[in-house]
């Protein structure tokens, strides 16, 4: 199921003053890790509202398991650049969640009345019709840069390529990371009134690039950061356990996203 981010129809409350502030409301459906609820309120809502720059964003459980609540804060950055070229950059290490079927490491097994367990090889939750494996946290870091620009460099081409390259790794270098390694989440934009200065937050996740992994006996696997790894098994007989089991077969490696160049986003 596809994360979305809706605003609420009670959302908007605006305050004036000295110290001008907003808050808009969010509901996240389709996901029920908070920190993918987090990243997809980030992402469904605007960098900045009515001329006040976006403070914070938080999510809370509604009900659902897959449903949260997102408060997204705007006030006055008093510190925040206001020429072309400048940028302000944030950054989060909380992780993602995969579902895997294949332990890293085999630690211990045991058996009732001293009868030998199978090697699984590393399978987790086998039964036996199937693996059922289990969720983990994996090293997700997701990292956001605001930047500046004059309104003649924002134009409909330019754009156009930031919608191009959404949803892409990069093909080369970028940012300290290898090719494969950072996935584009998308950018949000918004025009100040008086200087018509254009400011874009540009949203990233990095994975790390992994090579001589080894996977249920199977050797010298390599994989990029946002490609997917999957395990076939097979029914092979366990001579300790005197049964058949569920054992892994292959490793395969699959591309799923499409790479790009990203210095077509301008932000170096």
């Amino acid at each position: 199921m596809a994360v979305t981010c809706d605003e609420k129809v009670d959302s908007r409350d605006v305050g004036q003053g000295d110290r001008p502030t907003a808050t808009l409301k969010y509901l996240v459906q389709g996901t029920t890790d908070e920190q993918a609820a987090l990243t997809a309120l980030q992402g469904g809502s605007p960098g900045a509202y009515s001329g006040l720059a976006r403070l914070n964003w938080t999510v809370a459980p509604a009900g659902d398991g897959s449903l949260w609540e997102g408060t997204v804060q705007y006030g006055l950055v008093t510190s925040a650049p206001r020429q072309a070229g400048a940028a302000t950059y944030q950054f989060d290490t909380g992780g993602g969640q995969m579902h895997i079927t294949q332990a890293k490491e085999h630690v211990a097994s045991y058996g009732r009345d001293g009868a030998t367990p199978p090697d699984l090889l590393g399978a987790i939750g086998v039964t036996q019709d199937s693996v059922e494996g289990c969720d983990v946290t994996v090293p997700v870091y997701n990292f956001s840069e605001t930047h500046y620009f004059e309104a003649s460099v924002v134009t409909d081409a330019y754009k156009a390529a930031i919608y191009s390259l959404t949803g892409k790794t990069n093909s080369g270098t970028f940012k300290g990371f290898q090719a494969g390694e950072v996935l584009f989440l998308g950018a949000s934009g918004s025009q100040r009134q008086g200087d018509g200065v254009w400011e874009i937050t540009f949203r990233f996740a990095a994975s790390p690039n992994m090579t001589n992994l080894s996977i249920g006996g199977s050797t010298g696997i390599a994989k990029k950061g946002w490609e997917y790894l999957w395990v076939q098994y097979e029914d092979a007989e366990d001579s300790g356990a005197k049964s058949v089991v569920k054992k892994p077969k292959f490793v395969f490696v699959e591309r799923v996203y499409d790479s790009g160049n990203f210095a077509g986003l301008g932000i170096g």
